[in-house]
């Protein structure tokens, strides 16, 4: 996972994929869909997918994926690394939702909530993989929101794929576990690897997760009252408010 393009200008959205394995352009595939730092305070949103072959589904699950909550940073990476290994039947693509473009989308006189910023994200992964060359005809993705709905809204766009949208699905499907795995660790990479616009001298690498209940999170959102272009803007999520 090169995150070159991403560093060097961290302001902007990055789309990151793998090539389309030669068997995902011929056979039907299903394809997971899972984020990582939703609500965060610090560093991106990430939005992940995998897909497989649906015959290679039992392969998939014999990797050991599970919900990338469930796992250590270490077993992340490994299982990121078992996933990459495999491209004669596993694709992924990871779409890095900048902290200052989801502000900016906050702060539009027009409204758009992080919801439909999550759905348009998801979306343009699915038609990314299409666009690609993956035959895609199940879809599996875990829920924003209400399930009925989002489930109604890509059975609209995606007509002809087989759309299910379910809470814990990165925990029930392992293709979306694997899409959760994909997202986190690139995650866990870009804030790891953070560089401020802003000078923030000692603290310019003591942040933490990025997560509000982190006490380095914490105490880098109550310090810079500036708001670096790294930090969201749910600054209650850590107890400050103006």
């Amino acid at each position: 996972m090169d995150l070159d393009k991403f560093e060097r200008d961290n302001s902007q959205n990055c789309l990151l994929s793998s090539a389309v394995p030669e068997p995902c352009k011929g056979e039907p595939c299903c394809l997971g869909i899972d984020e990582a730092g939703r609500g965060p305070v610090l560093g991106p949103m990430v939005y992940g997918i995998c897909y497989c072959p649906v015959s290679r589904k039992k392969d998939l699950e014999d990797l050991k994926v599970a919900d990338s909550k469930t796992l250590s940073e270490s077993e992340r990476e490994r299982l990121f690394e078992k996933l990459d290994r495999a491209p004669d039947f596993i694709g992924w693509a990871v779409h890095i939702l900048s902290p200052n473009v989801i502000s900016t989308s906050m702060q539009q006189r027009a409204k758009y909530n992080l919801n439909a910023l999550s759905h348009d994200t998801a979306i343009g992964l699915v038609q990314h993989a299409l666009d690609s060359g993956a035959l895609i005809t199940e879809i599996f993705v875990d829920t924003v929101g209400p399930a009925d709905k989002y489930q109604e809204k890509l059975k609209k766009i995606f007509p002809g794929i087989e759309v299910t949208v379910k809470p814990k699905a990165d925990s029930l499907f392992p293709v979306v576990s694997a899409a959760s795995i994909c997202a986190k660790v690139a995650r866990d990479r870009v804030v790891k690897g953070w560089k401020f616009l802003e000078d923030l001298g000692e603290n310019d690498s003591d942040y933490g997760s990025g997560y509000p209940n982190g006490q380095s999170t914490k105490d880098l959102n109550l310090l810079y009252c500036s708001r670096p272009e790294a930090l969201s803007l749910y600054w209650e999520l850590v107890g400050y408010t103006e």
